[in-house]
């Protein structure tokens, strides 16, 4: 069983910045999609950025796109995502999860088997 750990969140007011990271407990797992989702009270699951590790494809969902930035370090044991600018509607309980992907260099949201327990982001106006 895979465990994943997220860290790194916080309060932030807009305007600023924060960094999440997320180790897994079991080394010898290889995923191949690895996430970041979050989900705000009341509000339904979203994707918010993933990478497929085979080929480094990077994919960000709408309301993030170029402020945050997802990434792995070189020995791919860690993931993390980079926020920037953030806004208060960036206020969320932000989860990592890993899986395998089915249909090669696509990472659908059922690709994800395992998942963190979650690490809150809170951004003040």
């Amino acid at each position: 069983q895979v465990q994943l750990a997220e860290s790194g969140g916080g309060s932030v007011q807009a305007g600023g910045s924060l960094g999440l990271s997320c180790a897994a407990s079991e080394n010898q797992y290889r995923p191949d999609c690895l996430g970041w989702f979050r989900q705000a009270p009341g509000k339904e699951r979203e994707r918010v950025a993933t990478i497929f590790t085979g080929s480094g494809r990077t994919d960000y969902g709408d309301t993030v796109k170029g402020r945050f930035t997802i990434s792995q370090d070189n020995a791919m044991t860690t993931l993390y995502l980079t926020m920037h600018s953030l806004r208060p509607e960036d206020t969320a309980m932000y989860y990592c999860a890993a899986g395998r992907s089915i249909l090669f260099g696509v990472c659908r949201d059922v690709d994800f088997a395992y998942w963190g327990q979650g690490t809150q982001v809170t951004v003040s106006s």
